[in-house]
């Protein structure tokens, strides 16, 4: 703009000018539909998917559950009668206080022993820096990257060699394996969120490792502990590989139980077995449920760490 259009304009000699551009065209209506055509398509798939898979799932679930309670099924939409016979079958046939006491006591020595081990590992690991850390970190979590069956067989080998396979400690040892460093990956994002200057704080006010660990250091270890605990107890539940491999005719864990009520020989009704299957996966979906009110499943994935 030159010098005589500012005066005329009313603007003084420095003031910047905007130059005025012409708007942009609006856009056509059917380009705009157009363009949105593949992302409301690629919507519809995966949601349809989704739906079709659940939906899915779910007749298969309720198929094994109206099993379990009819009288006979068999060429009609719905059974000819309901009873609740099949589970105390199940219950007696199977022996399913003791398959439940197996059960309970390997989930519960895992799950200890997984956290009294896997927490100071974890701590070291998210603490100490050396030469090789990767490489140990790699070797804790190689049970976790690679099928149970490639390290299963060989572990199961090895322990009928020792005579620990089909024994109780044989079965506990071998689902510690993949345990203890699944508790090694739930544990250290907590341990890392932990500000290091706590000890130094508490080492100055003379607190020794013992109550440093006690009065400091446990109680913020205590979530961590909790989700992982509840998380191994999830797995150790439905590992069933491992248990097959090493477990003897009175050390089967519920789900083993179920593998032979299902491919033994034998003949046996089909809504027992259903039943059987029902139990196992309404004990499974209970301790589930449990775990996702104590931890969030985005925390195995992400580390956390505040910004300093």
């Amino acid at each position: 703009m030159s010098a005589h259009q500012r005066n005329a304009a009313g603007l003084p000699a420095g003031a910047p000018v905007r130059e005025e551009r012409p708007a942009p065209a609006a856009e056509a209506p059917h380009t705009k539909a157009a363009s949105r055509l593949p992302d409301l398509f690629w919507k519809v798939f995966v949601w349809g998917g989704m739906a079709f898979f659940l939906l899915n799932v779910l007749l298969l679930i309720a198929t094994v559950g109206v099993n379990s309670i009819a009288t006979r099924w068999f060429g009609t939409p719905l059974p000819q009668g309901f009873t609740l016979h099949w589970y105390a079958q199940a219950w007696r046939d199977f022996q399913l206080s003791s398959v439940l006491w197996v059960t309970f006591e390997v989930v519960g020595s895992v799950v200890l022993l997984s956290i009294a081990l896997g927490v100071p590992a974890a701590y070291a690991l998210a603490r100490a820096q050396f030469p090789g850390k990767r490489f140990a970190m790699l070797v804790f979590l190689l049970p976790l990257m690679v099928p149970p069956v490639t390290y299963g067989i060989p572990m199961a080998t090895a322990m009928y060699q020792v005579g620990l396979a089909g024994t109780l400690p044989g079965v506990i040892l071998a689902n510690l394996v993949p345990a203890l460093p699944f508790v090694i990956l739930v544990m250290t994002p907590f341990i890392e969120q932990i500000d290091p200057n706590l000890e130094s704080a508490a080492r100055i006010f003379g607190a020794n490792t013992l109550r440093y660990f006690r009065y400091v250091l446990l109680p913020l270890l205590v979530p961590g502990m909790l989700a992982a605990g509840l998380l191994v107890l999830v797995r150790t539940i439905g590992m069933f590989e491992l248990t097959f491999f090493t477990a003897g005719p009175d050390t089967q864990t519920l789900v083993v139980a179920l593998y032979y009520a299902v491919f033994s020989t034998g003949v046996r009704a089909p809504q027992s077995i259903d039943a059987m299957a029902m139990i196992y996966m309404a004990i499974t979906l209970a301790w589930v449920l449990v775990a996702l009110q104590f931890v969030s499943p985005t925390q195995l994935v992400s580390r956390v760490k505040e910004q300093r």
